[in-house]
């Protein structure tokens, strides 16, 4: 067994993981702002999909990691266990980051539905979580070659 090939797997499945708590968390809280809209008579800020949302570019870079994890495995046996460490490694910082982008997005979400102020800081926010998931893709496709 080629563990190269099975981390290679391993690096979407995990990371789609992280997506998948940190769009949820976010979600939930959105929703509540909405709620909290409604209640007040207030206009519903549709501009909190942005922070929903915000996750979801993990499962691409986790995609691309993937194939170059893959690929380097398939040319390179000798290495499967540094491409396997690598591999979980890597998909366990992306996840990080997409479950702890749901969760500054969902304070954006309160914040922003409640104050109708500060959109442009909490996307910054968020895009400074977002920067470890490239960081992380990029130097470890770079560390591979």
């Amino acid at each position: 067994m080629n563990l190269g090939l099975l981390g290679a797997g391993l690096v979407l499945g995990i990371a789609a993981v992280g997506s998948g708590f940190g769009i949820g968390t976010a979600a939930q809280a959105a929703v509540g702002a909405w709620k909290k809209c409604y209640l007040t008579n207030k206009p519903a800020p549709m501009t909190l999909l942005v922070f929903i949302g915000a996750p979801l570019t993990q499962v691409f870079y986790a995609y691309i990691m993937m194939n170059n994890i893959r690929d380097n495995a398939a040319s390179n046996g000798d290495y499967s266990l540094l491409n396997f460490g690598f591999s979980i490694a890597s998909a366990v910082a992306i996840a990080f980051s997409a479950v702890f982008q749901g969760k500054a997005g969902a304070c954006a979400a309160d914040a922003l539905a409640e104050s109708g102020k500060g959109f442009a800081q909490y996307v910054s926010a968020i895009g400074v979580i977002e920067t470890v998931a490239l960081f992380t893709m990029v130097l470890t496709m770079q560390s591979l070659l």
